[in-house]
């Protein structure tokens, strides 16, 4: 017993040992940079190993910031690391539903350099187009992008009911929380998914263009006679990372997404300038250059999947996975039409182990 005690005490002081700040450095907004965390009053960097989307999500979340838009390497950001500074973690592992770095499974660093530093993009909330995400969430749910709705009003989360709500308001909750699209919303959930708070809103409204849930018309708030059986469940697409590869600078390419664990293609179906917009806004690549059909052929067929065709986007949309395009995996393309997209951005590339290099 006493060997247990002192085993839960040791792992007790590990993680309260644990970065306890984050910050991202070298970016065009606190938003977006470089990984560093704090300990014992020092500012070190992450390793990459391990580093995903769901790594970057926890970063965004903890810092008050949107979505989760890409996982760019920290060598990009200038300046670089200082030599002395030391690289303190590595092989982050979140699941994307902490609050914090410090709560996701990690390793004291052992063999990085700052070639290895991790980055993270997140939507800039002094953006105009910035949802306000902390005002709603899906509770309950297996990741951030699958729950029970509730939302937020003078610091208590409040149930929604299922009244009047349909797939349009999903899809409004979706986009406001980074997700993908909305493609499932239950009118009742089942007794162990059922919330415990309050009943709030009810009657909700939405055309489904709307920014954020708060923009849709409801009922009276904090009026409403449904019962937990009434609740709402939404599940949407969970956020997708990309990459422009084949070439050698990291913003250009030939385009790949990642869906359940893997890269996969997108057809050149209907692919135009505003979709090479977002793709170039997304990666923080800046503009478009609209290459011509023999630039994009130029960095050859992709393998294995073809995740995505029909891709439709305004250009006015912060992240492809907003864009309208088939279910994943639906297509009727060969490789020989896979994407690719040229932007302003000239992070030159080399491998350094790991790393890549900008300039």
């Amino acid at each position: 017993m006493a060997l247990l005690f002192s085993l839960i005490l040791a792992i007790t002081c590990l993680f309260a040992a644990s970065p306890s700040g984050v910050r991202l450095v070298g970016g065009l907004h606190r938003c977006e940079g470089r990984v560093e965390v704090k300990q014992n009053g020092q500012w070190g960097t992450v390793c990459d190993d391990g580093w995903d989307i769901k790594d970057v999500a926890v970063v965004c979340r903890e810092l008050g910031c949107g979505a989760a838009n890409g996982t760019p390497s920290g060598i990009l950001y200038e300046p670089p690391a200082e030599n002395e500074q030391k690289v303190f973690i590595q092989e982050v592992g979140c699941t994307g539903t902490e609050d914090t770095l410090a709560q996701c499974e990690q390793e004291e660093a052992y063999d990085c350099l700052h070639n290895e530093d991790a980055g993270a993009l997140c939507e800039n909330p002094e953006s105009p187009f910035f949802p306000v995400p902390e005002n709603v969430r899906l509770a309950d749910g297996p990741g951030h992008c699958k729950g029970r709705v509730e939302v937020k009003h003078q610091n208590q989360w409040y149930s929604v009911c299922q009244t009047g709500w349909s797939l349009r308001a999903a899809k409004v909750v979706c986009r406001q929380l980074g997700c993908g699209r909305a493609v499932l919303t239950q009118k009742r959930c089942n007794k162990p998914a059922q919330g415990q708070r309050s009943m709030w809103l009810s009657q909700m409204s939405c055309s489904g263009r709307e920014a954020t849930l708060q923009d849709c018309p409801s009922g009276s708030w904090g009026k409403s006679t449904c019962i937990h059986d009434e609740d709402t469940w939404v599940e949407c697409e969970d956020p997708f990372d990309l990459r422009l590869v084949g070439g050698d600078k990291l913003c250009s390419g030939r385009l790949e997404v990642l869906h359940k664990g893997a890269w996969g293609s997108v057809c050149d179906d209907n692919w135009g300038e505003k979709e090479d917009q977002v793709v170039c806004k997304q990666l923080g690549c800046g503009k478009s250059l609209s290459p011509s059909f023999k630039d994009r052929k130029s960095y050859g067929p992709g393998v294995g999947r073809i995740w995505l065709d029909d891709v439709h986007c305004s250009g006015e949309e912060q992240s492809l996975e907003q864009c309208q395009h088939r279910f994943w995996g639906y297509h009727d393309c060969t490789h020989q039409e896979d994407v690719a997209v040229i932007c302003s951005g000239k992070y030159y590339r080399w491998r350094v182990h790991k790393g890549w290099q900008g300039g």
